[in-house]
């Protein structure tokens, strides 16, 4: 009976991480309807911060707020990399492309991340790279002509969300990072939350709350609740109690929600290129988390990712 009542928890923490994390692009598409996609970010990111940090404090304490200057530096150069830079350009990328195409490309992360371990002289194996090639080729199927009437910024700007992403998630496991992985998401969620805020007012986004539209506030408060909180927080509870092999699939189920929501709410369309660019990614990516959790010796879980958006 234990067992049974673990599993259920286990699924259901995991279907919302695939549900949750995999409809931020959609919710971000209808937030920057009438919302500036860098303030809409900021907003979304700090208020999630404020209430991470309250209940957190509220829960163990201030002392899980206990950090060296160093952590606090490390956590927060991971949250503009991954906040600031990649979660902003995904959303201004889909001021451009629809927001199932973004998912498909933003979903070469784990690829990215291969990359920059050859380049630290790690050595994955054949497997992996096997799959990081295949992954690639889709993601040249998709830039190439996997959008339609996408425009090519919107692209190159996804394209350089992920490639932060995947810088600041490798800087991750590497950097000296605050002991509780919580403190450490609301210390990532303030500072990438307020450089989205400062790089949207520099660049002169500003927010008319009369032009905001019903739609766009809700899928605000969706974005803080669900996709900041609710997602995080069943991630990082998978991570401490399902197999990391299970809890990795979210790496390929979540662009698939994201297309199939695209085109059910949104009615955005999927070309016979993006359903052969998007197969082809996830295909390569699946490859490539298959062959490393069952070489890879367990990883600690010091810094999940945040989306934490994934999007």
């Amino acid at each position: 009976m234990g067992k049974n009542t673990h599993d259920i928890k286990v699924w259901t923490a995991l279907i919302a991480v695939y549900v949750v994390w995999g409809s931020t692009y959609l919710a971000i598409m209808i937030a920057i309807e009438s919302i500036p996609p860098l303030i809409s970010g900021g907003m979304r990111f700090t208020a999630a911060a404020v209430v991470l940090g309250a209940v957190l404090a509220a829960v163990r304490g201030r002392r899980s707020f206990r950090m060296t200057r160093k952590e606090f530096l490390s956590a927060g150069l991971v949250g503009v990399l991954l906040l600031t830079a990649g979660n902003g350009m995904v959303a201004m990328a889909e001021q451009h492309i629809s927001s199932g195409l973004a998912a498909l490309l933003v979903a070469s992360v784990p690829l990215w991340l291969v990359v920059f371990r050859i380049i630290a002289r790690d050595r994955p194996r054949v497997l992996t790279l096997t799959g990081v090639l295949i992954g690639f080729c889709g993601v040249a199927g998709l830039s190439l002509d996997g959008g339609g009437t996408a425009g090519t910024t919107g692209i190159v700007i996804v394209l350089a969300a992920s490639l932060s992403w995947s810088v600041g998630s490798f800087l991750a496991g590497r950097l000296p990072m605050p002991k509780d992985p919580f403190a450490a998401s609301t210390v990532e969620m303030a500072v990438g939350g307020l450089g989205l805020l400062l790089t949207g007012t520099v660049i002169g986004e500003r927010l008319h709350p009369a032009d905001v539209t019903t739609a766009s506030w809700l899928a605000v408060v969706y974005l803080i609740l669900m996709g900041s909180l609710v997602g995080f927080t069943s991630y990082t509870w998978l991570l401490g109690n399902a197999p990391i092999s299970l809890v990795s699939t979210y790496a390929y189920v979540n662009p698939v929600v994201a297309v199939l929501l695209g085109l059910a709410i949104l009615q955005e369309p999927i070309t016979p290129q993006m359903l052969a660019g998007g197969l082809v990614i996830v295909l390569g990516v699946a490859l490539v988390v298959s062959t490393e959790r069952r070489h890879r010796p367990p990883a600690s879980a010091a810094t999940p990712k945040v989306e934490l958006t994934r999007s």
